[in-house]
């Protein structure tokens, strides 16, 4: 009987990753994440799987500025679209515009445009412009424009006066006589009605209240910013304004040039919180040098200067701190504005005596305006060197596994607890990451130079910049846009472990869909030069696993990467036990 030596079977131990981190773009990138990726997700955590396929809603010509409210809202070529339609909203300026939702109200900016979408003929100008020539009227009045006498002028009472009886004092002061009490009392308010040679245009411009800037009155105290109290005119009325004011007597402006503006500030960035808008201006305000933030009356945002004394009044701050602002939010029921190196908070009060906070500390990057974006309940931004969360604070980044690579010019939006971030990098190269709050992990999709976000009946809208095209980021609305390339790209994988274990073989268990490929390609010890060393391809949706055997090498990195939707369930080492030679 012949006798064969025995042969020990070499010791193997699999090593298996089931749960993938992500991008990951730092020198020591763990395993199971990735230094490089293009258009893969984390929505199917623990696995690694691609993207969904965005739809295209439809092209632009020269997109301006998205907006969601009921119905998606953008502008496109100098007009306003809503719901997919044009609106009377034409004519506007080239360039990005700020579009902030009030109610039922898109407001446009730096155009100064609004339209309510619950009725669309309601549509205009946020500020009103009036002028006339002709004759103009001054007489005293009540507050509500109706006449009155003019008083009796004396520095002294007026002897036997009659009940309703006025008299002004040499200080200016209107009195009025009541006989039941046999008293003069002070009038809490003098009041003049302007009559002018116009039917109908004030009230289809003004509103009672609005605070406005006058100017060619021959009755000098009616120029100036004034509050109108009433109004009138119509087909058949003459216009007419009621100021406070008063005048010496009746009297008539000959040959008159009147103007009447109601104006807003000019605003770097403007935001929405508590039924007011809320914008703030660093730079020249007219010919003032002015470092401000600037809030409308309650409900009202086409006034600006109404203040009457009332908890619903407007409101402006001037700051002290230096440097031009950044961007703007609503956050936590206060407007947040926001510099490179501080954020000003304001704190909303009920009687009117809000109050701004300053927190010094990593602000909005200059030209990252458009990076805040709430995702559940923190706010998120780019920071000059971070992406960072803000929860009230002091802001904490987000960013590390994005390397050291600078970045700017950051748009973003949410979905679905995902920050979505567009960046461009000092290269001048476009990167779309997503950032996923729950995991605290970061995909990187694509190359998508995004000029806007908005989130609208639970879809991601983007504009992408560079190829003028409205998309639907989760693929629920438009033309599917076909298979995409996708790709993963380890770190640095050792091929000896240090008991000198070395990888014999490894394999990857995925599935793909109908006409999808995947590929495998290894780089051996930092040579430059890929090559593939495995590839599937199948014609119906199937799970399978792909093995590969990599060569003897003291370091390598490998790359996963195909066409076609794709979840990795696993990645699997083979290590056998080497020799020391």
């Amino acid at each position: 009987m012949a006798i064969f030596p025995y042969l020990t079977p070499t010791e193997q131990t699999r090593l298996t990753v089931e749960s993938f981190g992500g991008y990951d773009h730092r020198p020591a990138c763990p395993e199971g994440s990735f230094f490089e990726a293009q258009n893969l997700s984390s929505r199917h955590y623990p696995l690694l799987s691609t993207r969904p396929e965005r739809g295209v809603v439809r092209e632009l010509e020269a997109p301006g500025g998205l907006i969601g409210k009921d119905a998606l809202a953008f502008v496109d070529n100098g007009t306003l679209y809503y719901n997919d339609l044009p609106t009377a909203v034409t004519g506007l300026t080239a360039g990005e515009k700020q579009l902030v939702g009030m109610g039922a109200y898109i407001l446009i900016f730096p155009d100064k445009v609004y339209i309510n979408t619950e009725n669309l003929t309601e549509h205009g100008s946020m500020e009103a412009h009036y002028s006339c020539t002709g004759s103009v009227k001054y007489s005293l009045c009540t507050a509500e424009g109706t006449p009155v006498s003019d008083p009796a002028r004396s520095d002294t009472e007026p002897e036997n006066p009659e009940n309703g009886m006025l008299w002004l004092d040499g200080g200016g002061v209107l009195h009025s006589y009541s006989a039941a009490l046999g008293l003069w009392t002070e009038e809490a308010g003098v009041f003049t009605k302007l009559e002018l040679p116009t039917m109908g245009q004030i009230p289809a411009l003004f509103s009672a209240f609005d605070g406005v800037t006058i100017s060619g009155c021959s009755v000098e105290s009616m120029n100036g910013e004034k509050l109108i109290y009433a109004l009138g005119g119509g087909e058949e009325q003459q216009d007419y304004i009621v100021l406070v004011g008063i005048v010496d007597e009746t009297q008539i402006q000959e040959n008159a040039s009147i103007s009447i503006s109601r104006t807003l500030p000019e605003m770097d960035f403007v935001c929405q919180c508590q039924n007011r808008l809320w914008g703030c201006r660093y730079g020249l305000q007219g010919e003032r040098l002015v470092n401000e933030i600037y809030c409308s009356a309650l409900g009202d945002f086409r006034n600006f200067h109404q203040y009457l004394g009332l908890s619903t009044d407007s409101w402006t701050a001037s700051l002290g701190s230096d440097g031009q602002f950044t961007g703007a939010a609503s956050y936590l029921g206060s407007p947040c504005f926001f510099k490179e190196d501080r954020i000003h908070r304001v704190t909303v009060s009920a009687q009117g005596a809000h109050r701004v906070d300053e927190t010094v500390c990593r602000g909005v990057q200059k030209g990252s305006g458009k990076s805040l974006c709430v995702v559940g309940e923190s706010l998120f931004y780019k920071a000059r060197n971070d992406v960072c969360v803000w929860q009230g604070g002091f802001p904490q980044s987000v960013s590390a596994p994005l390397g050291d690579a600078q970045y700017k010019n950051a748009v973003a939006g949410a979905l679905g607890g995902r920050y979505y971030i567009s960046m461009q990098d000092g290269e001048g190269n476009w990167s779309l990451f997503v950032y996923d709050s729950a995991l605290g992990l970061w995909q990187r999709e694509d190359n998508l130079h995004a000029a806007c976000f908005t989130q609208c009946r639970g879809e991601l809208y983007c504009v992408d910049a560079e190829n003028k095209l409205l998309l639907a980021m989760s693929g629920r609305e438009g033309a599917a846009e076909g298979s995409f390339e996708w790709m993963a790209q380890s770190g640095i994988l050792r091929y000896f472990s240090p008991d000198r274990q070395y990888i014999s073989r490894l394999s990857f268990t995925m599935s793909i869909e109908s006409g999808a490929a995947a590929a495998v390609y290894l780089r051996y010890d930092g040579s430059g030069a890929w090559e593939k060393a495995g590839e599937i391809s199948l014609c119906v949706p199937g799970t399978v696993t792909l093995p590969v055997r990599p060569r003897r090498c003291g370091y390598f990195q490998l790359r996963i990467a195909g066409r076609g939707q794709m979840r990795l369930y696993d990645m699997s080492r083979v290590m056998e036990q080497g020799s020391d030679i």
